[in-house]
């Protein structure tokens, strides 16, 4: 009969199995006692064997040593690790579209009309920046990059979210509204851009920089947009949309912060918001 032992800590213990006909046997208990007796009949032998089989590998796995009389100790065989869990898939940010001649002209005059009005009425650049997001919205999810019409007038935008406020700012909420609707190298053009800039915008230094944090730059643009936003302003979602959105994104966050050995709670205090009312707040509410 074989015999396995697992001697670690305070554990001691034998497991024996044993085959008969079609009846699968073992016994097992603590070493130096005669232990437990189990039995279980299968409807053939060949049954009986394949049990006997899975429950070896299986003490072995456990950590279980093979010292059968009259054989060396045996450890468990090498076997190729299991796959890892797929990891859920997080849903389009924008409907897929194929950008025709029109749209992209009216999304590049959108992209310029906004850009005229920055130093106006706040109301005013919310209304432009509300019509640019819906231009942009109809290309699909395109990088500006590569389309002359839209790459010089973007990059100029961007590039005024960490301007002198005496030359007009594009607020960072409008900023991500209009990153969310395009390919996610857009934002990591953006935070590039953010984080080089000699006056440093507090809330875009933040949002460039948790880019890195995450290492997930997909993510790190959702979780920036959801920071910026506004909960109460005219038009902007309500803070149970906001809620609603958290709550989808959350999972993915957070899987993506334990595969590095983080978590939620050490990334939201590491943010600095100690000159941003607004996005301290939203930190809070992160773990609401």
């Amino acid at each position: 009969m074989r015999r396995f032992e697992f001697v670690e800590g305070s554990s001691s213990k034998f497991w024996e199995p044993e085959l008969k006909g079609n009846t699968f046997i073992v016994t097992f208990g603590r070493i130096g006692t005669a232990g437990q007796r189990r039995e279980k009949a299968f409807a053939d032998e060949a049954g009986a064997r394949k049990e006997y089989e899975k429950k070896v590998a299986e003490k072995l796995r456990e950590g279980y040593l093979e010292v059968t009389e009259g054989g060396a100790a045996e450890a468990a065989p090498a076997s190729a690790p299991p796959p890892a869990p797929k990891k859920a898939e997080l849903p389009r940010r924008v409907p897929a579209a194929t950008p025709t001649p029109e749209s992209l002209k009216a999304a590049a005059e959108a992209l310029a009309a906004l850009r005229a009005r920055l130093g106006w009425r706040s109301w005013e650049v919310t209304s432009r920046a509300r019509r640019a997001k819906r231009a942009l919205r109809a290309l699909g999810g395109v990088d500006p990059a590569a389309h002359s019409e839209l790459a010089g007038t973007f990059t100029a935008l961007m590039e005024r979210v960490v301007a002198p406020k005496k030359d007009g700012r594009l607020p960072l909420r409008h900023a991500l509204a209009l990153l969310g609707e395009l390919d996610v190298a857009a934002f990591t053009r953006a935070a590039e851009v953010w984080l080089a800039a000699p006056d440093a915008v507090p809330a875009a230094t933040t949002v460039a920089r948790q880019a890195s944090a995450l290492g997930q730059p997909e993510l790190a643009l959702r979780m920036g947009m959801l920071l910026a936003e506004r909960p109460g302003l005219a038009g902007a979602p309500s803070e149970e949309g906001w809620s609603k959105r958290w709550t989808r994104l959350r999972p993915h966050v957070e899987e993506q912060l334990s595969s590095s050995g983080g978590s939620l709670a050490t990334w939201a205090q590491s943010v600095d918001a100690s000159k941003d009312a607004h996005l301290a707040s939203r930190l809070a509410r992160l773990e609401a």
